[in-house]
C-alpha cells in the first residue's frame, strides 16, 4: 500500500480501547470535516489493546485510506500511554487529540484550530454544558478542575477532555507517563505555551460502556500533586524537602534541648516524658531523611537534564540584528 507521502499540515489522533459500535461512524464524520478544508491530513489512531471488535474495523479502515495511521499496542496501558504513541507517530504542524466513543463531536475541530491559528499553543475543550451523572461525574470534576486551575497557575474550566489542538512543537515538548494527559495544559504552560479554551459539545455515550468512574477522581488527586510538585520543584526539589526537613531537625533539636534541661534538673525523662523523647528522636530523624532526599532529587533533576542535554527552560524567537564582515547590517 502507498502511505501519504505529503507534508502534513493537520494531525487527528485518536486512543481507542473496545469502542467497535464507534470506530465507523467517528471516521466518517472526522473525513466529512477534515476533507477539503484542513489538507493535507493524517488519522492517528491508536488501538490500546482492545478485546472486541474494535482493531479488526480500524485495520480495514487503514488498509483502504492512506491517510490513516493505526498504532496497535502490545497491552492495554491506558489512555495517557496511548495518546503518547499518538502524539508520536503524528506528523502534522497541528494535533487534534479526541476521544474514540462519539462523546466529542469532530465538528468543533474547527473551533479549536482556528483559535490555534489566532496565536495560541493549546487549545483546550470546554464542556460548558455536561450531560453525565450529577454525582458521580459532574460534582467531582469540577472539584477536582478547581484545583487544578489553582495549583497549576493555569486557567481553565476543563482539564479532564482529551478534545484538545496543539501546535506540533508544543505536545512534543510534553512528556506523558503514569495518567497524567489530563495534566498536558499545566504541564505544556511549564514550556512556556499559551493556552487558551473554547466551548464544545459533550454528547451522550450513545453504545459502549464508559471506562470512568468515580474511583478514577480519586487518582487524579495523586497526579495533581505530582503535577504540582513537577511544575513548582522539578528543577530545585530541595526547595521542597529543605523546608520540611530543617523544620524536623529544628523541631527535634528544641525538643532535644527542652529534655536536657529537664534532665539537668533532675527530672527522669523516660518515666515523665518518654514519648516526647521518642517525638523528639522521630522529627530529627527525619529531618535528616527528609534534606538528604532533597540533595539526592537535586542531583537526580541534574542528571537528568544534562545527560539529556536539556536546558531548564524553552526559548520561543531569538531576534539579532548583526553586522555582517561586509559591513551590511543583516
Amino acid at each position: 500500500m502507498k502511505r501519504y507521502t505529503e507534508k502534513i499540515n493537520y494531525s487527528v489522533v485518536v486512543p481507542f480501547h473496545n469502542e467497535e459500535d464507534s470506530v465507523t461512524s467517528l471516521y466518517q464524520k472526522i473525513v466529512e470535516v477534515m476533507d477539503g478544508r484542513y489538507e493535507p491530513y493524517e488519522m492517528v489512531f491508536v488501538d490500546d489493546d482492545s478485546n472486541d471488535a474494535t482493531f479488526d474495523i480500524l485495520t480495514n479502515i487503514a488498509e483502504r485510506d492512506e491517510r490513516v495511521i493505526l498504532v496497535k499496542l502490545k497491552r492495554n496501558y491506558g489512555q495517557t500511554a496511548a495518546l503518547s504513541a499518538g502524539f508520536d507517530h503524528a506528523e502534522g504542524d497541528v494535533i487534534v487529540s479526541m476521544d474514540g466513543d462519539l462523546q466529542h463531536d469532530p465538528s468543533d475541530i474547527p473551533a479549536l484550530v482556528e483559535r490555534l491559528h489566532e496565536g495560541y499553543d493549546l487549545v483546550s475543550g470546554w464542556r460548558k454544558k455536561r450531560v453525565d451523572n450529577l454525582l458521580i461525574r459532574r460534582i467531582p470534576s469540577k472539584i477536582a478542575n478547581w484545583m487544578m486551575s489553582k495549583l497549576s497557575g493555569v486557567e481553565l474550566h476543563d482539564f479532564g477532555t482529551t478534545f484538545k489542538a496543539y501546535r506540533k512543537r508544543t505536545i512534543k515538548q510534553v512528556h506523558l507517563y503514569g495518567e497524567l494527559h489530563r495534566f498536558i495544559p499545566a504541564l505544556a504552560s511549564w514550556n512556556g505555551a499559551r493556552i487558551t479554551e473554547v466551548p464544545i459539545k459533550n454528547i451522550e455515550r450513545e453504545a459502549g460502556r464508559s471506562h470512568y468512574g468515580l474511583s478514577r477522581t480519586f487518582r487524579v488527586m495523586f497526579d495533581l500533586l505530582t503535577v504540582r510538585f513537577l511544575l513548582k520543584y522539578v528543577t530545585r526539589p530541595l526547595h521542597f524537602f529543605g523546608p520540611l526537613g530543617l523544620f524536623g531537625i529544628l523541631g527535634g533539636g528544641a525538643i532535644s534541648l527542652f529534655l536536657l534541661i529537664r534532665k539537668i534538673l533532675g527530672v527522669e525523662l523516660f518515666t515523665e516524658h518518654g514519648p516526647l523523647l521518642i517525638l523528639a528522636a522521630m522529627m530529627f530523624l527525619a529531618g535528616i531523611q527528609l534534606v538528604s532526599t532533597g540533595l539526592v532529587a537535586e542531583l537526580l533533576a541534574r542528571t537528568y537534564f544534562e545527560s539529556q542535554s536539556r536546558t531548564i527552560y524553552n526559548v520561543d524567537k531569538v531576534i539579532s540584528c548583526v553586522k555582517a564582515k561586509t559591513g551590511v547590517e543583516s
